[in-house]
């Protein structure tokens, strides 16, 4: 069936390239092909896509990502930095993007990466969504709702420390370190985002780079490369790396050279140097994909996770 069906993709690739229309869904499949045209309908385990002279249903398991041209660029050339907001909250790059110079990424990126403060820990984090909504690890926030954000913002030209007290726990996750929390205040701006990239094409050897607050010390960039993206630690696999990393790096953010989140920093061998570990972007796609599941509870913060109520009958009997 798959042989098929990667058969069937390669010739509409053919078709597809003689479609003259400037705003297109481009669907990159598994083997090098593509597809052109409309997407019509997004389902779990299913796109599907109009191509001009007909419609396909392409399986979730052939794509390896979707993205969107923009009305009177090149065919085929998306803007460069363009961002694709995922139907889970999060961005993506709507293409492969160029690599950098880790200078470039940090005055680009930068300040998107916040510091965390609770009256009991210091730690990192990094804005996936302009309305405030940014990652940290659990353990950053582990038994505390006296929560603050302190974000650099960029004015004129000059980075400028602003504090926000009133940050809402959205969701937990206590056994992959992962916590999703929003600012609320009502004057708040839109901040910047970074997108989050690609576990599967993370290679040993990749360049990598981390922004934190090590020991306190804001905005704190530090470079290396991926010494392994599956390093088995209590039963999680990790990206371990020798970029270093040490107490405060927790929950900020490990960059690839096209400026995506590629790791959530977490942890290090405190007897060693160059040792430090990141959860896989995977991971945290994961997370969020599921977040209702690790919504925070109000009435048992000190649950990770929260359990939606079973259908009641009469509703069970309406889906028959």
């Amino acid at each position: 069936m798959k042989s098929m069906c990667k058969s069937m993709y390669g010739v509409v690739l053919l078709a597809a390239s003689l479609s003259t229309l400037t705003a297109r869904d481009v669907i990159d499949l598994k083997g090098n092909a593509k597809l052109d045209g409309t997407i019509l309908a997004k389902k779990p385990n299913q796109i599907v896509i109009d191509i001009g002279y007909t419609v396909l249903v392409v399986p979730r398991d052939e794509i390896l990502s979707v993205s969107t041209t923009k009305q009177g660029t090149k065919k085929d050339e998306p803007a460069k930095n363009e961002l694709k907001l995922n139907e889970n909250l999060y961005y993506t790059s709507s293409s492969q993007q160029p690599k950098q110079n880790v200078r470039e990424l940090v005055q680009e990126i930068g300040e998107a990466v916040v510091q965390i403060r609770t009256p009991q820990a210091l730690g990192s984090g990094f804005f996936i969504h302009e309305a405030g909504y940014l990652i940290t690890n659990f353990h950053v926030i582990e038994g505390e709702t006296e929560i603050s954000v302190e974000v650099y913002h960029r004015r004129a030209g000059q980075l400028q420390r602003e504090v926000y007290k009133e940050v809402r726990i959205v969701a937990l996750n206590k056994f992959n370190d992962l916590a999703l929390l929003q600012i609320e205040e009502e004057d708040k701006p839109t901040f910047q985002k970074v997108p989050l990239g690609n576990t599967s094409t993370l290679d040993a050897g990749d360049r990598v780079f981390a922004i934190g607050s090590p020991m306190g010390l804001e905005r704190t960039v530090t470079e290396g490369i991926v010494s392994t993206k599956t390093r088995q630690l209590q039963g999680e696999l990790y990206i371990q790396t020798n970029a270093q990393i040490n107490p405060g790096n927790s929950g900020g953010p490990l960059f690839n050279l096209q400026g995506e989140v590629v790791g959530v920093t977490n942890m290090k061998i405190t007897f060693g140097e160059g040792l430090g570990f990141a959860i896989p972007v995977s991971v945290l796609k994961s997370f969020l994909n599921n977040r209702d599941a690790y919504a925070y509870d109000q009435d048992n913060p000190s649950n990770p996770y929260h359990y939606l109520e079973p259908p009641k009958a009469s509703q069970q009997a309406a889906a028959k």
